[in-house]
């Protein structure tokens, strides 16, 4: 198990973690400061200028997830991890990765109060200017993330306790269950792999997209094919189980996207279908599994260019233009094959 004591800059993550130690039996300390260490001596300092803060860096996010899963598969009980995890594909990318190497992850949030933060913040900025900008960045950040971290962590008020009555209340919160998340354990794949998705459209022809909890970014209802079971089969199955509904007529080709590999991810064939428009009564009936996904939405092709990573964009793209011209389309890494 994981404890992931979250919070804000100042919240205390670190001083209460310290404390844990003493309160939760066979526990080790998981500080990613190593792993920010390690990256500013190897990658290029033009390369770190590029972005604001180490997490910031796929690089540091999937050390993050090995590290961590490494860590506990060698020494066993359970890691206190005082990380701050402020933007929610971030979380979803680092939970979904280690849940999918069976670890179970608990989330708490530190929570002393804007003003206790902000008198932290300016404290700690006295270093110069560039420090209090720095300071009042990440407490804008946490501001922002803080609709999305009360409902997907367990908050602890720790207003007026000192590190050791906080990490008081964590431990006694773990201990009753809190904090616990129920994550779709997709396990890693080894090699490629083929993968189905639906296209659904209501009324105003919106294509259908899902928020998973387990990888950054919006996706399209859909999943693995599994071993003897044929890409439209697939696509019947993920869309019952990920919306509760049934996909009645059959599904047509749209694109055929091969997406080569990029380490550490395998690539392989990735299929999207047409499932044809539902009626707002088979909308307002769907389900999801909470532990898989948080949301759905109809979004225009320009709205879904706000919501889809950059792969998965250009693959929609090219199948609305299939879906215009009545016929299936090769593609390469989200191109037309030449």
């Amino acid at each position: 198990m994981i404890i992931w004591v979250n919070g804000a800059f100042g919240a205390g993550k670190a001083d209460v973690a310290h404390e844990m130690l003493d309160l939760v039996p066979e526990s080790t300390l998981f500080d990613p400061a190593a792993l920010s260490e390690c990256l500013r001596r190897l990658l290029p300092e033009k390369q770190l200028q590029e972005v604001a803060e180490y997490q910031d860096l796929p690089m540091w996010r999937r050390l993050l997830v090995e590290s961590a899963a490494s860590l506990l598969a060698e020494v066993g009980g359970v890691l206190v991890a005082p990380v701050a995890l402020l933007r929610q594909e971030h979380r979803d990318e680092v939970f979904g990765g280690l849940a999918a190497r069976g670890v179970e992850i608990r989330h708490l949030l530190l929570e002393p109060g804007e003003t206790i933060l902000r008198e932290r913040a300016l404290a700690h900025a006295q270093a110069g200017p560039a420090a209090r900008d720095r300071a009042l960045r990440r407490l804008a950040d946490y501001a922002a993330a803080l609709p999305w971290l009360v409902q997907d962590a367990h908050v602890v008020d720790t207003t007026g306790l000192t590190p050791r009555q906080a990490a008081c209340a964590v431990a006694e919160a773990v201990s009753a269950g809190g904090g616990a998340r129920a994550i779709v354990q997709t396990p890693e794949p080894r090699a490629e792999t083929v993968a189905s998705g639906v296209l659904l459209f209501d009324d105003a022809d919106r294509v259908l997209l899902v928020d998973p909890t387990y990888k950054p970014g919006w996706e399209f209802p859909g999943g693995i094919v599994e071993r003897g079971e044929s890409p439209a089969r697939a696509g019947h199955r993920e869309v019952a189980e990920e919306l509760g509904i049934q996909v009645a007529a059959g599904l047509d080709l749209l694109v055929v996207d091969w997406e080569p590999p990029h380490p550490p991810g395998h690539g392989g064939l990735r299929l999207l279908f047409d499932g044809g428009h539902v009626t707002p009564r088979t909308i307002s009936r769907l389900l999801l599994p909470r532990d898989e996904l948080r949301g759905w939405r109809f979004v225009t092709e320009e709205e879904a260019a706000d919501l889809l990573p950059a792969a998965r964009l250009d693959r929609l793209r090219w199948a609305l233009r299939a879906r215009e011209q009545g016929r299936p389309l090769n593609l390469e890494a989200g191109q037309p094959a030449r």
